[in-house]
């Protein structure tokens, strides 16, 4: 009170002074009155003088009624002065309560002046304005009612039209006419008419020679003078008088720079403006209508729920898209999305167009019919989406069904036995369809053998049937259409001739190797292109109009198709149950034929499974195939699990074993196919049936009929050669949108009447769409968290009270939650439903799902030992969840202080008492168990929250009784002993809370160090105010080698982060060895130092050289930043200079805190640098990729990060996208993706939600998501591979995918195991010791060479020796060969002479400089068992190794990576990525500084590109 009431006094006298600054009239001239009149006219007081002040010119009328309200306002003034002196505390506090309103400066004074009226004023202006409206209205009768009287006069006196001839707009005298026509003619015509009745009067115009007194001229002259205007007002006027001041009027508006003129052009710019709105507003209006019966239309392609409406979610998901769409630049203009979280909300079709409208009000043309066409995929879209989730909503069932022990997981091998099962009973068919279980990412890569991981060239073994040999026929015979095609349309000019001859002599050896083994793809050449999409672009124009109707699909065809589908799949399956040795071959082409007439909608792998093998091939087959089932069958029926991996070897080498099935034809590397998606006319049936019957005739060397393809047919699948064959622009774009359905032109949208055959049907193959996507709830519908459930338990158990609170900080501060950990022994919900689907894919009907759920619940058979096991195993999960929770709580109590870590010394002593120390002895065995971490300096043991909880968990195990009831016990026991005060308690929870921003700000951060210091420094600074009443700063230093001045010592400390005020002084600066600081006893010790007196130790380095010895007052301490392995690595300081007090010591509870902060800083440090590492890992792995394969479209890497609010879904961060070329684009603030913006690309979350690898499939392009997982086995990241519009890679593009994926996992191992302490860092090459970054740079290519080198281990003699031997098969062969053939085999030779001797020179560089050197029969003899030796045990980085890099480029690189996958060979495979991988660390370890770097920890809206050194890595042709 005393501090308002000094306040108040000071305003008091601070009032005077701005009341004399604005003018204001002290009339009274007492100080009291003025103090008095303030409170009730502060408010008043300024304006009230002002508007005095300005109104002085007022009439004298009125000046008395305003003295006697000045009068009257002052009477009342002072009959308040005794009720407010009585009170001065009341006045107080009026007084400082309306101070404020007095110190306004940014507010307009018209508005302020209005505010403040006086009453006096307010009654003047009232008054006035009334006289004024008075005056106004007398003004506008006396208007009106001379209007009356012409109106009257007109009536009388008829209008003269003559008058109108004097009305003439010329240039030259329109200045004099309009004068004239003004002034004088309104006088003079009538004078001269006068005049002129006068003479006729007189009838003198006949007698000229009479003389009489009449002289016109005096006439005319008097007449003037008599109606002179300027002296007579009001004559009367004639009709032609009226018209020519009308006409008078009209020309003056012609008269440049006159008022007339310039009112005259503002009313008619006026009106034009005004006719223009107006205009503008009508085909607004008419657009707006037009717009709103497009969207009417539009609605009805969308499947509705029963009450005929769509979630909301849906169309904001759409709008979303299509404003992010980087191509139409509408993010920034466009009204913000606000999307909501759930499906509740619903729009019918008057909401959607309303709501749809309010978003696009502004759009031009163009971009609505860009928006509708966006709107009718994501309408097709929305189909896929419900049926996938009712395909998922199955899976679930039968998980559920499955799960007979609600146990919440299902046993993965015998899942896998089962699919594997299905797969080898299904028909040929919808194998097709079907992905092989047998295969990745089934399987992982753990569980596949080295040779059969690295050297397995087997194209069957591909995860779709036979999709390399199929793919290759199907190319092979478009390009043979093609070629004859354009070879007649090429051939109608001589010059056409003349390009064509030389086209054909400089492709020739293409096309000889597109039907040999040494080529990938049917080529053709650019200028055949070019001229084949003119002609094609011209002629067929007209075909593609007739064709159109075919093209479209409606959902009625689509059910029909899938109907037609699962009838032709149960007819197939009956075929199939015979035994297939007795097809003929006649019959397996008809039912390849038939099968192919299906046309299967969404991609061609449907026709690369309808090929036949002949007899021969076909007994083998099924002959593995029935031993596979027997195999399978006797796993489900007996084991829980499947074989040992042995036996998995074994069964896929008898699948191996069809080796024969690989003719030359099948080796030849196949083109890529890319068919439109959901082709469905029954030409395109019919024209693929008849390619395949061809494949098939040609492969049994029978001569055959050739069976035109139509050209609906030709089109579809012309379109999916983007790179080889030649398609013109038009065709592509038909059938680019030949997969959407009923996509009308939006500007003639209006004019088409809907047919109903056309209408999109609202069911999804016979079944009604519930309204809701269940997928989206899962998490609340089927998943449960285990810790959640313990933690809701631990709330209702009384005995842990104590422990409640912090629980629940510990369940809000939980890292990223909703994600599956992969332990490839059992699968959740969530894995098991994404293994379903993955198997199943995209283009199966739902009846199949339900056949394989129907399959699944008669062959998933659990023994009861199996359900007891699962009982028990759930019972230890949720027992170990419920102790790291207790015991967890119990540390974070025990630690008040937030340090991070407990005194070992202190937990015995308190251990001990427990049961009155009868336990004591047995507790001590338990350290004879555990590993303790080494003592500090002052032999203080400390334990962190890990090693607290083992050590309380061995000695549970050292007490008798149940471990559970024990733990328990003591947890409860120990809680009770700790005594803590509610200072402490409360104390504990802030300093929680800042702790966990911390690292929270490190997970958040998109790999970004600043958040991490912001959120440090104020966590500093916030608990030295609330804790320690006291003002600090800080500042964070890192070890850096010193490099610039090594004679000051090796390393300095760099300072890389501050508090603001120390910033100038202490940012980036340098600390050395031979400078005065206790920074580096810190770094040499290990241990914190605390200076309470700066002023007089003596060796305190001060940053700011200007600060004056008497301001050197206050404490300084310093703590060493560790890793997990207890490595310093830098140093935060913290100090009381800034604070005045005297007194300003830190406290032993504030030390321990900054340690704590210590601890977890560097913990989110590490986080953050172990992200970076990880991506540079994944650019290194990429950059190889890419350079070996042609056919992945994009790259985009993904980091999971929590949301934003506590309990909130988690995030992913896209943090860098590679293109085509192998240039990746790192994002600097990479953009944060929300579930509830994906629900058209769900693959994403999926794919983290499960960490499983997901195949999927949107706006025609195919993706393959895989997870990078953590330690644990959830999803850290997502890879997304965007294939574009084929259905899969090529199989050794496939396989390149799976090396990469792999190396790039483990690498993710190390470096997260490296982070936590889990292990050891392990230097394998010398290269390594450089430093972090660039050993991150090299992981990738270490962990290859070391995958490598352990498959060259396995080899045998034999295999080497089938290379030394392998010209000698030349001279007998090469007679009956062709010369292709002969080729073939010289090139053959070739490869394997230069990889080995490209070997042989990295081991034995000296053959360079020998006579041996030249000679092949030399060098081979350097082959032997001790070169793999070498071999396995080379360093490519050290320092003594010393080779001829061009030479041995020379020999490695002058070979594509196709070449060598086609020769097939183990030991060329493995030598081939051996010496890639060799001169690729070579490169880098000559010149380190060029490695990739990570992207910088940075928050800028920037972009870092990056991208592998070119020249080092096997190329793709």
């Amino acid at each position: 009170m005393g501090v308002v009431a000094q306040m108040s006094e000071s305003a008091f006298q601070e009032e005077p002074k701005p009341a004399q600054e604005n003018g204001k009239e002290d009339k009274e001239n007492k100080p009291e009155e003025t103090e008095v009149k303030e409170p009730t006219e502060s408010s008043q007081g300024v304006p009230g003088s002002s508007a005095l002040d300005t109104s002085s010119n007022v009439a004298e009328t009125e000046a008395d009624e305003i003295k006697s309200q000045e009068i009257h306002l002052e009477g009342q003034s002072k009959t308040s002065v005794c009720s407010i002196k009585d009170s001065s505390t009341r006045v107080s506090k009026n007084f400082v309560v309306r101070k404020p309103a007095k110190v306004i400066f940014n507010l307009d004074p018209t508005a302020l002046n209005s505010k403040l009226e006086q009453p006096w004023k307010k009654n003047f202006f009232e008054r006035l304005e009334a006289r004024a409206q008075k005056m106004q209205q007398k003004i506008i009768d006396k208007d009106n009612l001379n209007k009356e009287l012409e109106k009257k006069a007109e009536k009388n006196l008829p209008r003269d039209n003559l008058a109108k001839e004097w009305f003439n707009a010329e240039s030259m005298t329109l200045d004099s006419r309009a004068y004239l026509l003004d002034k004088l003619l309104p006088t003079l015509v009538p004078g001269v008419e006068k005049m002129l009745m006068q003479v006729e009067k007189k009838k003198l115009w006949a007698e000229g020679d009479i003389t009489t007194k009449f002289n016109p001229n005096n006439h005319l002259g008097e007449y003037l003078m008599r109606n002179n205007p300027y002296y007579i007002k009001d004559s009367g006027m004639s009709g032609y008088q009226r018209v020519m001041k009308d006409v008078t009027e009209d020309l003056k508006i012609h008269v440049p720079n006159t008022v007339g003129n310039r009112v005259t052009k503002m009313k008619e710019s006026i009106k034009q403006k005004r006719e223009q709105r107006q205009f503008i507003k009508e085909v607004k209006v008419r657009v707006t209508k037009t717009r709103k019966q497009a969207l009417q239309e539009q609605f009805s392609e969308w499947i509705l729920d029963p009450k005929g409406t769509i979630p909301m979610v849906v169309i904001q998901n759409v709008l979303h898209e299509f404003f992010q769409n980087p191509d139409l630049q509408l993010e920034t203009c466009c009204k913000p999305l606000d999307i909501v979280d759930s499906m509740g909300p619903r729009l019918n079709k008057t909401e959607f167009i309303e709501y749809v409208s309010s978003y696009v009000a502004d759009f031009k043309n163009e971009m609505f019919e860009k928006l509708l066409k966006h709107f009718c995929h994501c309408a097709d879209e929305f189909r896929e989406v419900i049926k996938t989730d009712m395909r998922r909503q199955i899976f679930a069932e039968l998980f559920l069904h499955c799960d007979h022990g609600k146990v919440g997981f299902l046993d993965r091998q015998r899942t896998l036995a089962l699919l594997e099962t299905f797969y080898d009973q299904s028909s040929k068919m919808l194998r097709s369809l079907l992905r092989n279980p047998r295969q990745w990412p089934f399987i992982e890569f753990e569980e596949i053998d080295l040779p059969e991981f690295w050297g397995d060239m087997d194209n069957q073994k591909h995860i779709y049937e036979d999709f390399d040999r199929v793919l290759l026929e199907m190319n092979a015979l478009l390009s043979e259409k093609y070629a004859s095609k354009t070879q007649s349309k090429l051939l109608e000019t001589p010059e056409d001739q003349h390009n064509h001859d030389e086209h054909s002599e400089s492709t020739l050896p293409e096309q000889q190797r597109g039907t040999t083994a040494e080529q990938e793809r049917n080529r053709i050449s650019t200028k055949e292109q070019e001229q084949g999409r003119e002609l094609t672009g011209e002629k067929e124009l007209d075909k593609d109009s007739e064709q159109e109707t075919h093209t479209g699909s409606t959902p009625e065809q689509g059910s029909s198709r899938e109907l037609i589908i699962e009838q032709r799949l149960h007819s197939d399956s009956v075929i199939e149950q015979e035994p297939p040795q007795s097809m003929s071959s006649s019959e397996q082409g008809v039912n390849m034929g038939a099968t192919a007439e299906q046309g299967l909608y969404r991609e061609s792998i449907a026709a690369q499974g309808q090929h036949k093998r002949s007899d021969t091939e076909q007994g083998p087959h099924r002959g593995s195939t029935s031993e596979q089932g027997s195999r399978r069958q006797s796993v489900i029926e007996q084991e829980p699990h499947k074989g040992s991996v042995a036996e998995q070897r074994s069964h896929r080498e008898s699948v191996t074993e069809q080796g024969p099935l690989k003719g030359s034809t099948a080796e030849q590397e196949p083109s890529r196919e890319i068919f439109p998606e959901r082709q469905q006319d029954s030409t395109l049936q019919s024209g693929r049936g008849s390619i395949f019957r061809e494949s098939k005739i040609s492969r049994d060397a029978t001569s055959f009929e050739y069976t035109e393809i139509s050209p609906q047919k030709e089109r579809s699948q012309e379109q999916t050669y983007e790179k080889e064959l030649f398609v013109s622009s038009e065709l592509q774009e038909e059938v680019s949108t030949s997969r959407r359905k009923d996509h009308l032109s939006e500007t003639t949208k209006k004019e088409i009447q809907k047919d109903p055959s056309c209408e999109k049907s609202q069911k999804i193959e016979g079944k009604s769409w519930s309204g809701e996507l269940l997928t989206c709830n899962w998490k609340m519908n089927y998943i449960k968290c285990e810790d959640e459930e313990q933690a809701n338990l631990l709330y209702s158990d009384n005995r842990f009270t104590d422990l409640h609170s912090i629980i629940r900080n510990i369940q809000s501060y939980k890292e990223v939650k909703g994600r599956s950990a992969f332990n490839g022994v059992s699968f959740n919900l969530l894995q098991f439903v994404q293994l379903l689907e993955t198997f199943v894919g995209e283009d199966v009907p739902l009846s199949v799902s339900e056949t394989l759920t129907t399959f699944f619940k008669r062959g998933y058979v659990e023994t009861k030992e199996e359900k007891i096991s699962g009982l028990e195993q759930t019972r230890q999960n949720a027992s170990r969840v419920r102790q790291e929770l207790l015991l967890e709580a119990l540390f974070q109590k025990w630690d008040s202080d937030g340090s991070g870590f407990l005194d070992l010394k202190e937990i015995d002593e308190l251990l001990y008492t427990y049961k009155e120390g009868m336990e004591k002895e047995s507790m001590k065995k338990a350290k004879l168990h555990i590993q303790f971490p080494k003592p500090q300096p002052d032999q203080e043991v400390r334990l962190s929250s890990k090693q607290f909880q083992k050590y309380i968990e061995l000695v549970v195990s050292e007490l008798r009784g149940n471990e559970d009831h024990v733990l328990e016990s003591i947890v409860e026991f120990l809680m009770n002993t700790l005594e803590r005060s509610h200072t402490e308690n409360l104390r504990n929870c802030a300093r929680r809370k800042w702790l966990y921003q911390i690292q929270h700000a490190a997970e958040t951060s998109g790999v970004s160090l600043e958040p991490v210091y912001t959120e440090t420094f104020k966590a500093l600074t916030q608990d030295a105010e609330a804790h320690g009443n006291k003002k600090i700063c800080a500042h964070i230093s890192l070890l850096e080698e010193n490099l610039l001045l090594p004679d000051r010592g090796e390393v300095v400390l760099r300072n890389v982060a501050c508090t603001l005020d120390d910033a100038p002084f202490v940012l980036n600066k340098v600390l050395y060895r031979d400078m005065k600081g206790i920074s580096f006893t810190v770094v040499d010790e290990g241990k914190p130092i605390h200076v309470p007196q700066v002023q007089h130790h003596g060796n305190v380095f001060f940053w700011n050289h200007s600060l004056k010895k008497s301001d050197q007052n206050g404490s300084f301490l310093a703590l060493p930043l560790q890793d997990a392995y207890m490595r310093i690595f830098g140093v935060m300081a913290v100090d009381t200079l800034k604070d005045k007090k005297k007194i300003n010591i830190f406290v032993p509870h504030e030390i321990r805190f900054y340690q704590g902060v210590a601890n977890v800083f560097s913990t989110a440090y590490h986080y953050v640098h172990s992200r970076e590492h990880i991506l540079h890992v994944v650019i290194t792995g990429i950059g190889w990729l890419c350079d070996i394969t042609s056919d992945i479209t994009a790259i985009t890497t993904y980091f999971i990060e929590p949301g934003l609010m506590q309990d909130s879904d988690y995030v992913l961060r896209n943090m860098m996208v590679t293109r085509h070329l192998g240039l990746t684009e790192i994002h600097r603030n990479p953009p944060i993706i929300f579930r509830k913006t994906c629900i058209f690309r769900d693959f994403l979350f999926k794919c983290t939600d499960s960490s499983e690898v997901v195949l999927a499939s949107v706006c025609g392009e195919n993706h393959i998501l895989i997870p990078l997982r953590e330690r644990t086995g959830k999803a850290l990241g997502v890879l997304d591979f965007n294939i574009g519009k084929s259905k899969m890679l090529l199989y050794r593009e496939f396989k390149d995918l799976q090396k990469m994926m792999k190396v790039v996992q483990a690498a993710c191992y190390e470096i997260l195991g490296e982070l936590s302490g889990e292990i050891k860092k392990n230097y394998i090459l010398e290269i390594e010791n450089i430093g972090e970054v660039q050993r991150a740079g090299i992981l990738f290519f270490r962990i290859m060479l070391q995958e490598l080198q352990e498959s060259l281990r396995l080899l045998t003699s034999i295999d080497f020796v089938s290379l030394l031997i392998y010209d000698y098969h030349i001279p007998a062969e090469s007679i009956s060969l062709p010369d292709s053939k002969t080729q073939e085999l010289e090139a053959n030779i070739k490869l394997v002479q230069d990889i080995l001797i490209g070997v042989i020179l990295f081991i034995h560089p000296e053959l360079e400089l020998s006579s041996e050197f030249g000679n092949w029969e030399k060098c081979k003899l350097y082959v032997s068992r001790y070169l793999v030796e070498n071999i396995c045990d080379f360093d490519p980085t050290a320092k003594h190794v010393e080779v001829n890099l061009q030479l041995i480029g020379e020999y490695i690189r002058g070979h594509s990576r196709i070449e060598v996958w086609k020769f097939g060979n183990i030991v060329i495979e493995y030598l081939y990525h051996w010496a890639h991988i060799c001169l690729a660390l070579m490169e880098l370890n000559k010149k380190p500084s060029s490695a990739i770097l990570p992207p910088l920890p940075s928050k800028t809206d920037s972009c870092v590109y990056a991208k592998m050194p070119k020249g080092n890595l096997p190329g793709k042709c």
